[in-house]
């Protein structure tokens, strides 16, 4: 690597610290929250996202998911990993979630060595942070200090942006929780990592018009053929497919390419090319020629940060859990 490289990436590392910081202390976590009563508590979470992804990769993007899923329903409080009938967890959006498991061990190492300190919703941050990590993304700073909630309510789920989602809706939706339209559209670049299930898309690639039996026309035409011979009519639908084609164990902006080639996966992903609204974000993330560029992993640090601050509860509100998945 020659040195303009290493500085850049330096460059990019510091402003990443520097704008979690300053964001996280303005919301009431700040950076650093367990330095003194659990000086270990973001090693821990590291080396425990570090060893589950080790021997299975896919829970990068599934507690990346998880921690989105949490944040939009109740604030990031870990109300997602609350057990029991009618919670948040029995939602249709989050039955698939994966990687309760991981913060489950990370919990029970952190018991074991700072007893009730750190949060489950800490954690459930923590871990986010380190699968972009591994999977070749940046590294960002975490604002800690938030307690957990202790209320789950599965019908609150509603609030989560859903694959089928309009933009307009998308943005209703991330600006009630204080985000805007390139905070919408650096989030959704999460899906650089991971997969989804044939079920949720592929109404796109059979009778999708009103006029024939076409595909969605927004999808590449040589594309939806290998669509569909991944996902036949009617084949299997929990087959899982990459979100982000040709690189979905990978964290870079080729998501944001796919969009643009027409190779987009869900229609609320390809929806941010066809959309003039959001589609200037995606190309100043691409670095089109004439446009103010946008670095993908400094932005998605960034807006990380914001979406890890809402609705936090910090203080008095909330509490400790001793086990994140206790029984609602």
């Amino acid at each position: 690597m020659d040195g303009s490289c290493l500085n850049g990436r330096v460059l990019v590392v510091t402003l990443l610290l520097s704008i979690a910081a300053s964001l996280g202390e303005s919301q009431g976590t700040r950076v650093g929250f367990y330095s003194s009563t659990c000086p270990r508590a973001e090693s821990i979470v590291r080396s425990t996202v570090q060893s589950h992804f080790r021997s299975d990769p896919t829970v990068a993007p599934g507690l990346l998911r998880m921690h989105f899923h949490d944040c939009f329903v109740q604030g990031c409080d870990a109300s997602i990993l609350i057990d029991g009938p009618n919670t948040e967890k029995t939602a249709p959006p989050n039955l698939l979630l994966r990687g309760y498991e991981v913060i489950d061990d990370a919990k029970t190492q952190l018991e074991a060595a700072c007893p009730g300190v750190v949060s489950c919703a800490d954690i459930l941050a923590l871990a986010a942070r380190d699968s972009v990590v591994l999977t070749s993304g940046a590294t960002w700073a975490v604002p800690t200090g938030r307690r957990d909630g202790r209320v789950s309510q599965a019908s609150d789920a509603a609030s989560l942006p859903g694959f089928r989602d309009s933009v307009d809706v998308h943005k209703q939706k991330f600006a009630a929780k204080g985000l805007n339209t390139q905070d919408l559209v650096a989030l959704v670049g999460g899906h650089t990592i991971g997969t989804t299930a044939c079920q949720f898309f592929r109404y796109r690639l059979y009778n999708f018009t009103t006029t024939g039996n076409g595909a969605d026309p927004s999808i590449n035409a040589a594309f939806v053929s290998q669509l569909q011979a991944l996902c036949p009519e009617n084949g299997d639908g929990s087959r899982r497919i990459g979100l982000d084609t040709g690189s979905a164990n990978r964290f870079d902006n080729s998501f944001f390419a796919n969009l643009r080639d027409g190779r987009g996966i869900l229609e609320s992903d390809q929806k941010l090319w066809t959309d003039a609204s959001t589609r200037t974000v995606v190309q100043r993330f691409l670095g089109i020629r004439g446009l103010l560029g946008l670095t993908f992993n400094v932005e998605f640090g960034r807006s990380m940060v914001k979406m890890s601050n809402i609705e936090v509860k910090t203080g008095t509100a909330g509490e400790i859990r001793k086990v994140c998945s206790r029984v609602n």
